[in-house]
């Protein structure tokens, strides 16, 4: 097996041409997937979390979105240079998508295996019973009862955690290498969404894929995550191991999203201010108007650039403090940003979802 990461996305920018001005979505967002692991992006909504994982495969609508710039190499092929139906092929098939609303994903007219089984043999050349046969298989895998006999029911006939796990089937339906979740557990309760996450991790090590997670729940990272992307307002603030970055977070964001748990912070739940337009990002560091530490430097020029932290390749961070020259313990106050031990992020602890301005989750 390779040691090439499966997913490598370099320099990606989407924008939005709308009445209002140029929406600059993803704004220069690098990061890679490694082969079986989970990746989580985090972030308060309208940070660019779900339109990063949609300009993976181009699912956004042109127009008015766009991508201009950047690489997304799956699997050591650039998908910014495939054409739509050599695309259309290797979406749902080798990279498949699960939406936070599994309703949308499930037309409500045709039955549910019905759906699955169109899946399989729209990526294979299974005969009628075959298809049936792996669709029932599916929906025993993830979780449905009586599979054989709900194989003729009605989305409409299922709850809302049990569409999500046919969701889950139509999208492993073609063995993904890549699974894309875009906040796959926010509409369910908290037993349901623990339900999920289990199966999502049976699932992972029984399909040998790698996972694209797409979250605000910092609760949910701890539990699953290798690997974590920060994002806001288009921009990555900081990116490492789970842990790194749980036990040592260095951007103010990132601190002020731990914050946000439970039993941390100043008990609001919530970040101060608001993200800034997305027709008019300031400039510097896109976070400086709600970053307690912002100096004149953080408010000129360009975001800065990713920077190791302590020298760790693997742990970077986009924030003029760790610049050279800079001061980080500006950041990391006197306890150098270790999450303590009974932090609910330690043990999976569930976080709200912080600051929505009200924009959808973009």
């Amino acid at each position: 097996m390779s040691d090439d990461p499966l997913l490598s996305i370099r320099d990606l920018r989407t924008v939005f041409h709308t009445d209002e001005g140029l929406v600059r979505a993803v704004d220069g967002v690098s990061f890679d997937v490694g082969r079986g692991e989970t990746v989580c992006i985090v972030g308060e909504s309208g940070s660019g979390k779900t339109v990063t994982g949609e300009s993976i495969t181009r699912l956004i609508r042109s127009p008015p979105g766009e991508i201009p710039d950047g690489e997304v190499v799956f699997d050591g092929q650039d998908l910014t240079t495939l054409s739509d139906d050599a695309l259309r092929d290797l979406r749902g098939g080798r990279i498949a998508h699960v939406f936070q609303n599994p309703q949308g994903a499930l037309n409500p007219v045709y039955t549910v295996g019905w759906q699955i089984v169109e899946a399989i043999q729209l990526h294979d050349d299974a005969d009628q019973p075959t298809a049936r046969r792996r669709a029932i298989d599916l929906l025993d895998r993830v979780g449905i009862p009586e599979a054989t006999r709900r194989f003729d029911d009605y989305p409409h006939e299922f709850s809302g955690g049990m569409k999500q796990r046919v969701s889950l089937a139509m999208s492993l339906a073609t063995n993904p290498d890549l699974l894309i979740a875009d906040e796959p557990t926010t509409a369910l309760d908290v037993t349901i969404q623990n339900q999920i996450l289990t199966l999502l991790d049976e699932l992972q090590s029984e399909f040998e894929m790698s996972i694209l997670l797409i979250t605000h729940d910092l609760g949910v990272v701890a539990e699953v995550a290798d690997r974590v992307v920060v994002m806001y307002a288009g921009k990555v603030m900081e990116r490492g191991d789970v842990f790194d970055v749980f036990e040592r977070p260095s951007h103010p964001y990132t601190r002020a999203l731990l914050d946000c748990l439970p039993g941390r912070g100043d008990g609001t739940g919530s970040i101060g201010g608001h993200l800034p337009p997305p027709t008019d990002p300031p400039a510097g560091c896109r976070f400086h108007p709600r970053c307690p530490h912002a100096v004149d430097a953080c408010r000129e020029g360009e975001q800065p650039p990713a920077t190791p932290v302590d020298g760790d390749e693997d742990h970077v961070v986009s924030c003029v403090h760790y610049e050279p020259g800079g001061d980080p313990s500006v950041v990391r106050g006197e306890n150098g940003g270790t999450v303590p031990a009974d932090d609910p992020a330690a043990d999976g602890g569930r976080s709200p979802d912080v600051a929505d301005d009200g924009r959808p989750d973009r």
